[in-house]
């Protein structure tokens, strides 16, 4: 997989959740989104455990409060959507403060704001204490298909070279006068997006020649790593175990 490599998500911190194998983080960050999106939307109790959970996991990581919030913004257009909806739902309706809302469309605002942000939470928390480098290797590890972890491998080894010949191209541009508040310029944006993909193809094409002419076969070359110990999978299952006596608790109650 060659050199470690880091992504702006990730925390470079010394805790417990640091340290367990990533195949064993993703498998619980699943079964905890799973447990989430299983829940009724009514079972408000339900999800304040769920949050609860995070904050437990995130104090472990060592992740602040503070860092999750401003990077859990990316979740705003959904709950752009979701406020939306008790204005424009149908059926029974109720009054507040003056404004007629839907009972479904508060129901449904609620539903996605929830698990939108429980899952986007998790999210944060396994990219927080996963590299980038080692979320592939977990993905490899659990069986995922060999084209995604390659394609995201090649993705992340030449991103950085693929933004460097964006920047180049735009300083090109804005060297020969290109102004981007002009809309008649746009032209030129379309161009360089148009030259940036025939340059990408190109070294892709050139790139996976090299590989064939060094015995590639199909698959990447991953390091050997031992299996993760029992207990890493049993410390790491607390969190999909939790929620769901949670949800069972909630529901049967």
């Amino acid at each position: 997989m060659g050199a470690g490599h880091a992504h702006p998500l990730h925390l470079q911190r010394d805790s417990p959740v640091h340290r367990i194998a990533p195949e064993v983080k993703i498998a619980a960050t699943v079964l905890f989104t799973i447990v989430v999106v299983l829940t009724p939307r009514t079972e408000f109790l339900a999800f304040a455990g769920y949050a609860l959970l995070l904050a437990i996991v995130a104090a472990l990581a060592r992740v602040p409060g503070g860092w999750l919030a401003r990077r859990a913004t990316i979740e705003l257009p959904f709950v752009l959507l979701a406020i939306a909806l008790p204005f424009a739902g149908h059926g029974p309706r109720t009054d507040w403060l003056g404004l007629s809302l839907s009972v479904d469309g508060l129901h449904g605002a609620w539903n996605i704001f929830a698990k939108g942000t429980l899952g986007v939470l998790a999210s944060l928390l396994l990219a927080a204490s996963t590299t980038m480098r080692d979320l592939i290797l977990g993905l490899d590890r659990l069986r995922c298909p060999q084209a995604f972890t390659q394609i995201a491998t090649f993705m992340l080894r030449y991103l950085d070279v693929l933004a460097d010949d964006a920047r180049r191209m735009r300083i090109a541009r804005l060297s020969r006068g290109y102004d981007p508040r002009f809309l008649w310029q746009v032209k030129a944006f379309a161009v360089g997006v148009g030259a940036l993909f025939l340059r990408a193809y190109e070294r892709g094409e050139r790139v996976y020649l090299a590989m064939l002419a060094r015995g590639y076969t199909g698959r990447l070359p991953a390091p050997e790593a031992p299996r993760p110990p029992v207990r890493q999978w049993l410390a790491a299952g607390a969190l999909p175990a939790a929620s769901a006596g949670i949800a069972l608790v909630t529901v049967l109650s």
